[in-house]
């Protein structure tokens, strides 16, 4: 029986929790994710998790921090004047938003507080700091060279 290997394509149907149970995303409805392991298109405990798994396998994992998301920056989170902020946009908690820098680099933001002059934004993914937990289903297994 096929078991996942570095640079293998598979399809795997999953859901990710955090420790208090709560999903934060599923393939549960949806087509199952479909990636090629070593490329660098999840996070790096997700993938080292499905190692070793056979066709049609079932297990739960728990990634921490350090293979996710990381531990949080504090470096990522400032505060904004609203005078810096686009006139038509009235910010609330959780709102998520775009940053340019000079060069023309976009950075992705989540508003954490909102002040009387001004508001607070975070840079860092809204996982970070989190260990996960997923549910994995391995659906198929194939060799990356097929694939191509």
């Amino acid at each position: 029986m096929s078991q996942v290997k570095e640079n293998n394509t598979v399809k795997v149907n999953y859901t990710g929790k955090l420790s208090d149970g709560q999903v934060f995303d599923s393939s549960e409805g949806k087509e199952p994710l479909e990636f090629t392991l070593g490329q660098g298109q999840l996070i790096p405990g997700f993938e080292k998790g499905l190692i070793d798994m056979k066709l049609n396998e079932k297990k739960t994992i728990t990634v921490a921090k350090a293979e996710a998301y990381g531990e949080i920056n504090d470096d990522l989170r400032q505060e904004v004047k609203n005078t810096e902020l686009p006139q038509d946009i009235k910010p609330e908690v959780g709102m998520g938003l775009t940053s340019k820098s000079p060069d023309g680099q976009e950075m992705k933001l989540h508003v954490v507080e909102v002040k009387e002059e001004s508001i607070v934004v975070d840079g860092n993914h809204p996982l970070a700091g989190k260990d996960l937990i997923f549910d994995l289903e391995v659906i198929a297994i194939s060799d990356a060279e097929i694939i191509k």
